[in-house]
């Protein structure tokens, strides 16, 4: 039997209980040590087990031949052949790190499924062998009789059999409300979670003890199935680690096409011997190969992260700080994070009067108001200084009115139940038994058959006055409050049971309240708007309420498209595709955590990049399901949290769009110094161009050693500052990046190969010449060592090497900026680039004045006045960018 079950997932726990017990082959008495033994060979330990992954070796692995890693591999290899030992030393060391870091990212998952094991007790009480005795929780078997208490950690999914409890739910739903789970309580559909009579594993008692019936161990409990969800959902590549592939294959692509077509032109055109131009292919090679790029790139988006982390939004993946930047769409809850989660009530009606605002402290309140003000205070268990907002709200309420209750005179109660959405109790006062219920008005008004006067004395409840309450309800919910119906009862003999109970009532009215949205958000929202990006809201709550809010806070303009939780769930996947696409304005209204996954799987079926809110165990596969899983630091689970790639700590739906703003401003920093780094491609392979075209008679104007020094050492430290530029005017008015859009594109290429370097190389090039002309060079003269020119011919290769430093400065400013002028974000705005540019030009003066380094790199110190020309290279290139750019945009506002 406990072999079948294994394989089949086990019986249906909501079968009547005989059936359950044969299913099962249990009883009253729980199982015998030998029997739950072999059950425990068969199903397993009751732990949630993590999928098996590949190896730390084999992930390292996955990493070192990533094709940024593999360039990186050629420039360390051409360093050794070079004789750099220390270069390539020092690239080996950024290949290390770069694939240690991010095999620790792949990391995450288990993570998250380590922090679904926090919620498992370590110790469970059963009966076994005719007696109760604790065991390890890992121990427990379907058919085992399981024991639960006040504070006990529930350890597996169970049937009531005796007992009521009261139950946290809110690691598997997020909401914070208790439920009531009894053992007598009539069976219902929905899911899991829903069923008054199951009690789930991972979940807490809060109070009372019942005895349960185990039925599911391990993975086949609830949060078991979470488990799996979460592994099953795998992370994939965000757009820059897409385009930075790309990039990296298009850069190995050109380093080696370049180098294979040189090489028989160095030996067949240029008559060069063959070791010549093998070294010649080298020089190419390096030149194409940015060095810096990929450490470049992981520094900035380090970078990213510590400032997102200022702002309260703590990022677990490098690479999303870029993904933020493409957000098309935010998936928001609505409680607590677009409203304080902070409810005060703001309208009641008593009898025949709406008091809209509600009346304040010092009030004196009619016998309508104060019946029901002793109502709301009787009903309810919540402390006045914390608890649940919905419950303490109305105790503030009646307290303001002078009217509190310690409960002493409580004779009994009927918890909240989800179902019934009601809660009464029974209480003593004057003598007298008084049933005191509150909760959904409809649900409270279904069972009023009289209704309260404004003298206290109560009247029949006809259909007119029924419908008249109804619409008051409908235009509360209608302005986004959240209305509890208050009734009342009096008893002649304590109630035999909850329907017995609450029948027959007398409305006494209800209390309207507010969850106020956060000051901020609406302006956050504005910024969306502006920025292209829809946001959707995804809530528990009732839809008139959702859609109140919506318009509140400007997330919606018109009468948006609500759809609830049971619509939603009747759709197919496609049907929500077209749903999403046609309806711009979508609230989606009374929906389970496990919905959202559904909705997050339909936007990117739609090809579109989701942030999505959550805070309970149950949203943790839709929070790796999104682009972007955004985890409430505050109010969620250890397993939202860690599933999530991105918390707030303020639960804060603005610091999302912080968060988007921040991503946005990386990712143009990213393209800036990946401009910067390609711009010096251009400079660098020329030199080699112009020896091999003149058939060697220009004497190699560039050495390998140099380019090493300036990919790896001056170009470093501006292009790290430019990751850290400030945002150009107008980054939040322009609409999302597509997913295609390519992080290097044509423009780009232009830009940085065909406009700046190519000005930079006519530069270098002019320095390089002048040089050799001044001291009597012809071509074809020799400049070998012993020449007579060998030391004009170093002075020369020096000059290319500063030139093409100096222009990396001209380079420098041009990139901050792709369409605006200089001027606009602040020419001294960017200290660090400052700081990064004396670096360089304090680097480049040790390798030309620092005898060692001279012998190691080639150069010898120009002549002053050559110095002196090595000042106007970075105005040329810079100035000459900045009119290229003012004219694009002259042309652009006159198309307008």
């Amino acid at each position: 039997m406990a072999e079948k079950q294994a394989a089949t997932g086990g019986p249906d726990p909501r079968a009547p209980l005989d059936e359950l017990y044969r299913a099962l082959a249990a009883g009253p008495d729980g199982l015998d040590t030998a029997e739950a033994r072999r059950r425990l060979a068969a199903y397993g330990p009751n732990e949630l087990r993590r999928q098996r992954r590949r190896g730390w070796s084999r992930e390292l692995g996955r990493q070192l031949v990533h094709p940024l890693a593999l360039l990186l591999w050629v420039a360390a290899a051409l360093a050794w052949v070079a004789g750099t030992l220390v270069l390539a030393g020092a690239i080996l060391v950024v290949i290390a790190v770069n694939a240690l870091f991010a095999s620790a990212q792949e990391r995450q998952a288990e993570r998250a499924v380590e922090a679904l094991t926090r919620y498992l007790p370590r110790h469970a009480r059963v009966r076994r062998d005719g007696r109760w005795q604790e065991i390890p929780a890992s121990d427990l078997v379907p058919g085992d009789l399981l024991a639960v208490a006040e504070g006990d950690r529930i350890s597996a999914d169970a049937r009531l059999l005796d007992g009521g409890i009261e139950v946290d739910l809110s690691a598997l739903t997020g909401e914070s409300q208790p439920v009531h789970r009894s053992a007598d309580a009539p069976s219902s559909g929905g899911g899991p979670t829903e069923a008054a009579d199951l009690v789930l594993s991972g979940t807490t008692c809060l109070s009372g003890t019942a005895r349960a019936l185990v039925h599911a161990t391990g993975m086949r409990t609830e949060l078991g199935r979470i488990a799996t969800l979460t592994q099953r959902v795998g992370r994939e590549e965000s757009p820059l680690e897409k385009q930075v592939r790309r990039v990296a294959w298009l850069i190995a692509a050109v380093a080696v096409g370049a180098g294979s077509v040189f090489f028989p032109i160095g030996v067949f055109a240029a008559g060069m011997s063959v070791p010549d131009a093998f070294a010649f292919a080298i020089g190419l090679l390096v030149a194409n190969v940015p060095e810096g790029l990929l450490p470049t790139i992981t520094l900035a988006l380090a970078v990213g992260v510590r400032g997102l982390a200022r702002v309260g939004a703590v990022v677990k993946r490098l690479s999303a700080v870029e993904t933020l930047g493409s957000t098309d769409v935010i998936c928001t809850d609505k409680t607590g994070t677009l409203t304080e989660n902070r409810m005060r009530v703001v309208a009641v009606r008593a009898a025949d009067t709406l008091l809209d605002p509600a009346p304040g402290s010092g009030t004196r309140p009619d016998p309508a108001l104060g019946a029901l003000a002793t109502a709301v205070a009787a009903c309810n268990n919540a402390d006045p200084d914390s608890g649940d907002p919905t419950e303490v709200a109305p105790l503030r309420f009646a307290a303001d009115l002078g009217v509190t209750d310690d409960h002493a005179g409580r004779r009994g109660q009927f918890a909240f139940d989800p179902k019934l959405r009601l809660m009464s109790t029974v209480d003593s006062a004057g003598g007298q038994l008084w049933l005191h219920t509150k909760g959904a008005p409809e649900e409270v008004l279904r069972r009023c058959t009289r209704v309260v006067r404004a003298d206290g004395a109560d009247r029949p409840l006809d259909e007119a006055h029924r419908r008249e309450l109804d619409a008051a309800v409908t235009a509360q919910a209608g302005q986004g409050r959240r209305v509890l119906g208050v009734a009342r009862r009096w008893l002649a003999t304590a109630p035999t049971g909850r329907a017995d109970a609450e029948r027959e009532l007398t409305f006494l009215g209800f209390v309207a309240m507010v969850d106020p949205p956060r000051p901020e958000v609406p302006e956050a929202v504005a910024r969306c708007h502006t920025a292209g990006i829809r946001i959707i809201m995804v809530t528990g709550d009732h839809g008139l309420t959702a859609a109140a809010i919506a318009r509140q806070v400007g997330i919606t303009h018109g009468e948006p498209t609500v759809l609830t939780g049971d619509r939603l769930d009747g759709m197919s996947p496609d049907q929500l595709r077209d749903l999403l696409a046609e309806h711009r304005e979508v609230v989606f209204a009374r929906v389970s955590p496990e919905a959202k996954l559904h909705i997050a799987a339909a936007l990117r079926a739609n090809h579109q990049v989701v942030a999505m809110t959550g805070d309970g165990v149950n949203d943790a596969p839709a929070l790796r399901r999104a682009d972007i899983g955004v985890a409430m630091g505050r109010t969620g689970t250890d397993v939202a949290r860690e599933a999530a790639t991105m918390i707030l700590t303020d639960d804060n739906f603005a610091t999302i769009v912080a968060a988007v703003a921040a991503g946005r401003r990386v990712y143009d920093n990213v393209r800036k110094f990946i401009l910067y780094i390609f711009a010096h491609t251009t400079p660098e392979v020329v030199p080699f161009l112009i020896f091999a075209l003149s058939a060697g008679a220009v004497p190699l104007p560039l050495t390998v050693l140099q380019i090493l020094a300036i990919d790896l050492g001056t170009e470093t430290l501006p292009a790290l500052a430019l990751g850290r530029e400030p945002a150009e005017p107008g980054l939040m008015d322009r609409p999302p990046r597509r997913r295609s859009d390519k992080v290097v594109n044509a423009p780009m290429l232009a830009r940085a190969w065909g406009f700046l370097g190519l000005i930079s190389a006519v530069l270098v090039m002019a320095g390089f010449f002048a040089v050799l002309l001044r001291a009597g060079w012809r071509p074809g003269a020799p400049t070998g060592p012993g020449s007579g020119l060998h030391d004009a011919y170093r002075q020369a290769t020096t000059m290319t090497f500063l030139g093409i430093v100096s222009c990396q400065i001209g380079t420098a400013f041009a990139a901050r900026t792709e369409h605006v002028s200089l001027r606009s974000v602040g020419v001294f705005s960017n200290r660090l680039l400052l700081w990064g540019i004396a670096f360089e030009i304090a680097f480049a003066a040790l390798i030309v004045g620092v005898p060692p380094l001279q012998d190691v790199f080639g150069t010898r110190p120009p002549e002053p006045g050559m110095l002196a020309l090595l000042l106007a290279f970075p105005p040329i290139v810079w100035g000459a960018d900045e009119l290229r750019r003012a004219v694009r945009r002259h042309r652009r506002s006159s198309l307008i």
